[in-house]
């Protein structure tokens, strides 16, 4: 009888501990909502989705994204079927919220910290986060798209508090019809006027700048074609990659998850950048 009690006691005990490494393995694996800084009396978040199997101590190429809205309104769930994706594609993804006009009274400018915050919180979290640091892609569609492009370009514009020794800048981008001109007769120019010459993308492009593929329908009507192109000849001429891929008829905003056809193009596109990188595999 005592060898059966202490049989059953071993199985308990088993099972138990099963339960609690599943449990476990859910929760890394899970969506997680974070808090990544607090300006004022707003606390911003971010949503991390991870890999299915999750290998302890291993670090995970990481994809950031902005949503559009011309810093004026937008949510952070915007791009959750991009994080989707690429989660099963075995790439950390996450999902930034930042201030906007319509939520907070903030500026354009307030934006660019807080992307520039968000990719410092996740570099130096990147032990709790199972972050690869060396491989940080900012992504992000319209003025979500600025945003991402600005973090890798733009010196400027930094929140106070963070900590200036962590980097910013993204090792790789990814974006669909963004804001890259903000100078006279480009996107925005009515809010940033003059400091268009340290805001702007594409007036801010310099050796180094990080490895780029670029999303645009030709009858969008906020971004010019030529923009993108004179965008995509710039950075070659400093010697930075940027694949530039051009859509017939499409308008801003195709590339979102409702338009199915081209969000399966662009994604597909994407994903095969970011295996020429070496981010994932096939």
């Amino acid at each position: 009888m005592t060898v059966k009690f202490l049989h059953k006691c071993k199985c308990i005990l088993l099972s138990g501990l099963i339960l609690f490494l599943l449990l476990g393995l859910q929760q890394v694996s899970a969506q997680k909502e974070v808090i990544y800084k607090t300006a004022d009396t707003v606390s911003l978040t971010m949503d991390i989705y991870y890999p299915d199997n999750l290998v302890e101590g291993q670090h995970y190429p990481v994809l950031v994204f902005f949503f559009g809205g011309g810093w004026v309104m937008g949510h952070k769930s915007k791009f959750k079927p991009h994080a989707e994706y690429f989660s099963e594609r075995g790439i950390i993804s996450v999902l930034v919220d930042y201030r906007v006009r319509s939520r907070h009274k903030t500026t354009p400018f307030e934006a660019l910290e807080d992307a520039k915050s968000a990719i410092r919180f996740l570099r130096s979290n990147a032990e709790k986060f199972h972050v690869d640091p060396d491989r940080v892609i900012a992504s992000g569609g319209s003025a979500g798209g600025h945003l991402a492009a600005a973090t890798a370009t733009v010196d400027q514009y930094n929140d106070d508090r963070d900590d200036m020794r962590i980097s910013p800048k993204p090792n790789a981008l990814v974006l669909f019809n963004p804001v890259i001109d903000n100078g006279p007769g480009g996107y925005g120019y009515e809010r940033i006027g003059e400091e268009y010459l340290c805001f702007s993308p594409l007036h801010n492009l310099r050796k180094g700048a990080p490895p780029t593929i670029m999303f645009l329908g030709t009858e969008d009507h906020l971004i010019p074609v030529e923009t993108a192109q004179y965008y995509k000849k710039v950075m070659e001429r400093i010697g930075s990659r940027c694949d530039l891929y051009l859509y017939e008829g499409q308008p801003h905003g195709f590339f979102n998850f409702k338009y199915r056809e081209y969000y399966d193009k662009t994604i597909t596109k994407a994903a095969e950048f970011l295996v020429s990188l070496g981010y994932i595999t096939k």
